[in-house]
C-alpha cells in the first residue's frame, strides 16, 4: 500500500451514516404514528430513539477515533470540518426564520378565517381565546439559564486553552446541568399550557418555533456531554479539541435563537 501524499482525510467505508438514515426515519415514521395515536406509533418511536442514540455513539466515537489516534485531522481537514460546521449553523438559522416568518405574517397582519373570500371584519392578535404566557415567569426564567449557560461553555473554552481540566470539568458540568434545567422547565411549561397545537395559527408557530428550539436544546446537551466525558478521560487538549469547539458554536447559536424567541413570541407576541 502506497504512502499518503497529501492532508486530506479518506474516510473509510462505514455503514453507519446509511444506519443513522434509517434510524431517523423509524424514529419520523414512529413520531407520525404517535401523532394518530396508532397502537404501535410508541414502540416503533421509542426504536427509532434508540438507534438514533446508537448511531450517533458509534459514530461520534469512529470520529474522535480519527483524530486522536489516527491524526487524521490535519490543519487541512480541520477548516474543511470547520467550514461544514459554519455552514450546518447557517442552514439552522434558515430554518428558524422560516418559523419567524410564519409567526410575524400571521401576527402583523392577522386575518380572520374566509377574510380573503369577502370581508368579515378585522382579525386580532392574540387570535380570541388564547391565553398566552407571562414572559416574566418561566419564559425569563428560562432565559437567565440559557445566558448563564453560555458563560460557563465560554468559561470551559478558556480553561482548556489554559490546560486547566478540572475547569474544564467543573464548567461542563454546569453547562450540561444547566440545559436540563432549561428542558425541564420548558416541559412543565408545555404542560400548562392554555392551548395545543391544533389551537389556530397562535399555537401552531408558537409550539412549532419553542419546540423544535427545544429539541436542539437537547441535541446540544447531548453534544456537550460527550465532551464533558472526553474531559473525564483527558482527551480534550488545546491542539485537538473540534468537537467542543463545534458544540460551543452550537450552544451559542441556540442561545441567540432563543432571544429572538424570547423577544418577538413571548413578549411581542403576546
Amino acid at each position: 500500500m502506497s504512502q499518503q501524499q497529501h492532508d486530506y482525510h479518506l474516510v473509510n467505508p462505514s455503514p453507519i451514516p446509511f444506519l443513522t438514515s434509517f434510524a431517523l426515519m423509524t424514529l419520523v415514521v414512529g413520531a407520525a404514528l404517535s401523532l394518530h395515536e396508532e397502537p404501535a406509533g410508541h414502540y416503533v418511536l421509542g426504536a427509532g430513539f434508540m438507534m438514533v442514540i446508537a448511531c450517533c455513539y458509534f459514530w461520534w466515537r469512529d470520529v474522535i477515533k480519527e483524530g486522536l489516534q489516527d491524526k487524521a485531522h490535519t490543519r487541512v481537514v480541520q477548516l474543511g470540518l470547520r467550514l461544514g460546521m459554519a455552514l450546518f449553523i447557517i442552514s439552522e438559522v434558515m430554518f428558524f426564520f422560516a418559523f419567524f416568518w410564519a409567526f410575524f405574517n400571521s401576527s402583523v397582519y392577522p386575518k380572520l378565517p374566509l377574510e380573503e373570500v369577502w370581508g368579515i371584519g378585522v382579525g386580532v392578535w392574540p387570535p380570541t381565546g388564547i391565553t398566552t404566557f407571562d414572559p416574566w415567569d418561566l419564559p425569563f426564567i428560562n432565559t437567565l439559564i440559557l445566558l448563564l449557560s453560555g458563560t460557563t461553555v465560554t468559561w470551559a473554552h478558556h480553561a482548556l486553552l489554559e490546560r486547566k481540566n478540572d475547569d474544564v470539568i467543573t464548567a461542563l458540568w454546569f453547562t450540561v446541568l444547566l440545559g436540563l434545567s432549561f428542558s425541564a422547565l420548558q416541559m412543565y411549561e408545555y404542560s400548562h399550557a392554555a392551548f395545543g397545537l391544533t389551537d389556530g395559527v397562535y399555537a401552531t408557530t408558537f409550539y412549532l418555533a419553542t419546540g423544535f428550539h427545544g429539541l436542539h436544546v437537547m441535541i446540544g446537551t447531548a453534544f456537550l456531554a460527550v465532551n464533558l466525558v472526553r474531559a473525564h478521560r483527558k482527551t480534550l487538549t488545546p491542539e485537538g479539541h473540534l468537537g467542543f469547539e463545534f458544540a460551543a458554536w452550537y450552544w451559542h447559536f441556540v442561545d441567540v435563537v432563543w432571544l429572538f424567541l424570547f423577544v418577538a413570541i413571548y413578549w411581542w407576541g403576546s
